[in-house]
């Protein structure tokens, strides 16, 4: 397990910095440059003491909606603060963890001091740059919503309650990260969601003792049920799928800085399928699903069955195609093992440099790149051209699959089965092939059998797995979730419909 470092929910966890007055907050900060202390008022023997973080409060704001009014004021009271304050948010500050807290999310903090007593007073005037809501980048759909997350959680949450417009949906926040303090949602339908489930992420987010949270994919990796290549917790930045997720009676979480939100419990045979699958007809999304599976098995087997072949097993290919390989690899000084490595290799590498480059020149790297290479690899016998298609369809075929952490994972999985290929060929594959696929019947998400309806086999919960078939036999939430109620909303018999002349 993966939670081999955290303490038990008793035990307290370690802070950065641990302030026993408000006094030594104020302290600390006033080392920090762009830490403002304002002392410019003074009234019916009361004095007021502003402090705040210039680069983390709205400055704009801060004459009309904070010092104006300050400067009209003939008594500094609570309530004639809060009265006459242009502000979200206006608290009582009691202790050295409130103040630093509301000075780091962007709350003035004003000190009022009297003859005989001393208080304090946050007030929110946070701001931040929000991006606009735009189209996916990654999961793009021809169909459907073209909206995405972005980076502001309570954007996020907003788009999640438009599409679930009900008081079922419940969320509850942690902040985590000692440095960071980055506050995580865990999100879902308290009417649906297994509660045991439920219970279990809470669980893992209150026990997490780590130093700084800056994506969900960090949150991922610590959260997920084993260290595994294969991913089990699905990332998706369309708010879509997510309401889909929740309404089945899974879990989301969101996180604020991060544009991803995760999805819990899945099977591996979910990241195969795509939102778009539920806007077209069941055929054609069964169609595509099987199209994606077959690009699965062809992205990790082409390769690695290209070596063991020629290496051990040349008997087993066609006379005709025999001869065509022949001459295909006369110039090609190298072993098949040397050969494959080379362009799986150079097709990463050329992957790698257009992820990396700015978009109009990855593009260009990608394309260009892998048309010079590929042809003067040829030309100059360091692979033959049989080789260099079937890499190149692989590589294709893996960029199939809808989750993109996945189609990385199947690109490097081939890896391992290519050198055992040439280790000891057929049966060498056949064997790491059995080593995965027990891995993978091993794999757990949140608790839940990863590789289902397969194993445990459920003929129920195979209608939306390998094939989607019709809304109409929807009817029920997949068995794995263990879901509170297990039927979906739904009329199968519609009225029969009626032809013009037919009359009503």
């Amino acid at each position: 397990m993966v939670f081999s470092n955290k303490k038990s929910p008793n035990q307290p966890k370690k802070h950065v910095a641990s302030y026993q007055t408000i006094e030594e907050v104020l302290t600390h900060a006033s080392q920090s440059d762009d830490f403002i202390t304002r002392e410019e008022w003074q009234v019916a023997k009361q004095k007021l003491t502003m402090f705040y973080f210039e680069s983390m409060i709205d400055m704009q704001k801060l004459p009309s909606h904070v010092l104006h009014p300050i400067s009209k004021l003939t008594h500094y009271t609570f309530e004639q603060l809060k009265e006459r304050l242009f502000t979200t948010e206006m608290k009582r500050c009691n202790t050295a963890l409130e103040a630093d807290e509301g000075l780091l999310k962007g709350s003035i903090l004003l000190l009022v001091e009297e003859s005989r007593k001393t208080s304090y007073l946050l007030v929110d005037l946070s701001h931040q740059e929000d991006r606009e809501v735009t189209v996916p980048e990654i999961e793009f759909s021809v169909f459907g919503s073209k909206e995405s997350f972005i980076e502001t959680v309570e954007v996020n949450i907003n788009l999640l309650r438009r599409r679930i417009p009900s008081s079922d949906l419940y969320m509850k926040k942690y902040t985590v990260g000692s440095h960071s303090k980055t506050d995580v949602y865990v999100v879902y339908c308290q009417s649906i969601a297994n509660e045991e489930n439920v219970a279990t992420v809470q669980k893992r987010m209150s026990e997490l003792d780590i130093d700084q949270i800056q994506d969900a994919s960090m949150l991922l990796q610590v959260i997920e049920d084993t260290r595994s290549i294969f991913p089990q917790i699905i990332d998706t930045e369309r708010p879509d799928r997510s309401a889909g997720a929740l309404l089945e009676g899974k879990i989301v979480i969101l996180t604020n800085g991060s544009p991803q939100a995760l999805i819990t419990p899945v099977t591996a045979f979910q990241f195969i399928s795509a939102f778009e699958d539920y806007l077209l007809s069941w055929q054609t999304a069964s169609a595509l699903r099987l199209v994606r599976i077959m690009a699965v098995f062809f992205s990790i087997f082409a390769t690695p069955l290209y070596v063991a072949i020629l290496t051990y097993h040349p008997e087993i290919i066609p006379q005709d195609l025999f001869s065509s390989l022949v001459v295909s690899r006369t110039a090609v000084p190298f072993p098949p093992i040397m050969e494959a490595l080379f362009l799986e290799i150079t097709i990463e590498l050329l992957r790698e440099a257009g992820a990396r480059l700015p978009t109009k020149v990855g593009q260009t790297i990608g394309i260009v790149g892998g048309i010079v290479i590929g042809t003067a690899a040829v030309e100059a016998g360091l692979t033959s051209n049989v080789l260099l298609i079937i890499v190149s369809l692989a590589a294709l075929a893996s960029f199939t699959i809808p989750v993109y952490r996945m189609g990385t994972t199947i690109r490097f999985v081939r890896f391992p089965f290519i050198i055992a290929a040439q280790a000891w060929g057929l049966i060498a594959i056949a064997l790491v092939s059995i080593i995965c696929m027990s891995h993978l019947l091993s794999l757990t998400s949140l608790g839940r059998p990863y590789m289902a309806p397969i194993y445990p086999f459920s003929f129920t919960d195979m209608k939306d797995s390998l094939l989607r078939l019709p809304q109409s036999m929807q009817g029920t939430r997949p068995r794995f979730l263990q879901t509170k109620r297990k039927k979906r909303p739904f009329n199968r018999h519609s009225k029969p419909k009626k032809d013009i002349d037919d009359g009503y």
